[in-house]
């Protein structure tokens, strides 16, 4: 009889196990990472400077993770200055918590340390993380986010032999307090010193410069790019090599070929390059796109076996684009020229069903209008009028403990600019109502004669349509309705206007912001207030028990949770 018992207990163990091993399975994947946010001597251009590093480490530590894993990320701020790190193009769906920016987030103070903890809910793609903090962009501080399909989707593409990770950008031989200084006196930041890949820059025909990346012949490599500078779209090409894109900012893409292609500020894209060509070295060129005066950099495509340093040739370059008026409308051809692949089997974005967005009725138009101009003697850059200023205590703090009016007023900017002789400009924090889970249509006109790059955070929405001149209703005739790219970014052209179309499905308060660092310090921002009317567990998280309250918040009873 004993032993008839043991087999009964043993049976019941291994159905527990069995039973708590499913639980396990249940649960997304967690991954974890410590790191330590430091000063370090760095010389992007050459001219040795402080900047900021992770880990020792510029770009930062690579987060490589697939859909809808856990990400938790303890950081360490070594600084001697307050610290956010955003995620961009994470969408934070129900977490705007874990958003990095002043809105949201009261900042980690030098010392001290803070834990993110997000999940990449339904995405892929490729992304970037960086300080939204002060001037810190402009030092560095930035790293991959690379979020990869899982292994029961397929992708529309042959796995590549490796994945290279390419950060370009403009960059300044001023450290970030002596841009920040520039900026708070009133004046601009000016032009770029020069531009930099992977924090690095060197020229066409430098016997010291070293291989950033490695190809064997006849394998094929996936080179992830993103635009990570302060305020200069770039164009990149490769030496002897196509580009196949497959994908921008979380979307696979229809497979086109390019010779070059424009990254604009913040904006992030994948493309396959097959080392098909006689095996030596390669440069990839980088260069500014429509400053009256070109800067540029190389990096070196090296073949494995090939015939190694010094046989490069600056023969037989890509012919850069025209840096005109031809310019731009080149680049606006090839921005038509993107389209969503719908055949691909990865994640769609939310709410399910929304790539069917132009048989969705626009409950909303919000026309926005960029502008510069002085206040009181000091540079500012505005929307509608409107110049954003972060306020003591995050906008989100506020308006969970339900005291937003002690710190910001909602709507005081309008869904139409103000008149073209109204030139007055508000400071003032910069809040938008927005209604749960209507689907918007935002208009973004640019009167000035230099582009403009808008992120979106919490979503992801549809580039319907980009042209020259002003634009009206009729103008939807022309937009995209059927394959637009879902992305998280748009460039809106000198003296042109760009439409995008999102579901506002994502409770929290949300980031629209300039990602031309200079224009977003000195206020072209806003924030989308999106709440759940009941104030429930099924649409936004309640407030993570780490997270630090600061300003008039710091002392005030905890509200009630949110509830299932």
């Amino acid at each position: 009889m004993e032993g008839a018992n043991n087999v009964k207990i043993v049976a019941l163990l291994i159905i527990c196990l069995s039973v708590g091993a499913l639980l396990v399975k249940a649960e997304d994947p967690y991954l974890f990472f410590e790191w330590n946010v430091t000063y370090g001597t760095i010389a992007p251009l050459g001219v040795p400077q402080q900047g900021i590093l992770i880990n020792g480490q510029l770009p930062g530590p690579r987060i490589n993770c697939t859909s809808n894993n856990n990400i938790v990320v303890n950081v360490y701020n070594k600084l001697d200055e307050p610290l956010l790190l955003t995620w961009n193009g994470i969408q934070q769906r129900k977490n705007s918590w874990q958003d990095g920016t002043p809105g949201t987030m009261c900042p980690i103070m030098p010392g001290t340390n803070f834990t993110y903890h997000f999940q990449v809910k339904d995405q892929i793609g490729s992304f970037f993380y960086f300080p939204t903090t002060s001037l810190h962009r402009a030092s560095g501080g930035f790293g991959a986010l690379d979020v990869h399909s899982r292994n029961l989707i397929p992708i529309p593409f042959d796995k590549p032999a490796d994945e290279y990770n390419v950060f370009l950008g403009d960059w300044y031989n001023k450290g970030h307090k002596a841009l920040k200084k520039t900026l708070d006196g009133g004046r601009t930041i000016g032009r770029p010193d020069g531009i930099h890949i992977n924090g690095k820059s060197n020229k066409l025909g430098d016997k010291a410069a070293e291989p950033l990346f490695s190809m064997e012949a006849g394998k094929t490599y996936r080179y992830r790019m993103c635009n990570v500078g302060m305020r200069t779209s770039v164009n990149v090409r490769i030496q002897g090599h196509a580009m196949k894109l497959v994908e921008m900012e979380g979307s696979h893409t229809v497979q086109n070929m390019y010779d070059s292609l424009d990254i604009h500020v913040g904006q992030c894209l994948s493309v396959l390059v097959t080392a098909n060509q006689e095996p030596k070295d390669y440069y990839m060129v980088v260069s500014s796109r429509f400053l009256k005066q070109a800067i540029s950099s190389v990096a070196i495509l090296r073949y494995a076996n090939g015939r190694g340093v010094g046989s490069t040739s600056s023969d037989h370059l890509p012919t850069p684009p025209p840096n005109n008026t031809q310019g731009i409308a080149w680049s606006m051809n090839q921005f038509r020229s993107f389209r969503w692949n719908l055949t691909a089997s990865a994640a769609r974005p939310n709410p399910q069903g929304s790539y069917h967005y132009g048989q969705i009725n626009i409950t909303r138009t919000i026309k926005i209008v960029n502008s510069r101009s002085q206040v009181n003697g000091k540079l500012r850059f505005a929307l509608n009028g409107i110049s954003h200023v972060d306020s003591d205590t995050p906008l989100k703090l506020v308006e969970y403990f339900r005291v937003a009016e002690k710190t910001f007023k909602y709507d005081v900017m309008g869904d139409e600019p103000p008149s073209s002789n109204n030139k007055v400009v508000t400071i003032a924090p910069n809040v938008k109502n927005a209604t749960f889970r209507n689907f918007v249509e935002i208009i973004f006109e640019n009167e000035e004669k230099t582009i403009q790059t808008y992120h979106l955070d919490g979503y992801s929405f549809f580039a319907v349509g980009i042209d020259p001149g002003k634009w009206n209703p009729e103008k939807r005739k022309n937009y995209n309705l059927v394959d637009a790219v879902s992305r998280h970014s748009i460039q809106v052209y000198p003296n042109s206007w760009a439409a995008i179309m999102t579901t506002l499905d994502n409770a929290g308060i949300w980031n629209l912001r300039s990602d031309m660092w200079e224009r977003n310090y000195l206020g072209q921002q806003l924030y989308f207030s999106v709440l759940s009317p009941s104030r429930s567990l099924r649409d936004e998280y309640n407030l993570p028990d780490n997270q630090p309250l600061c300003g008039i918040v710091k002392s005030m009873p905890m509200p009630p949770p949110y509830k299932p």
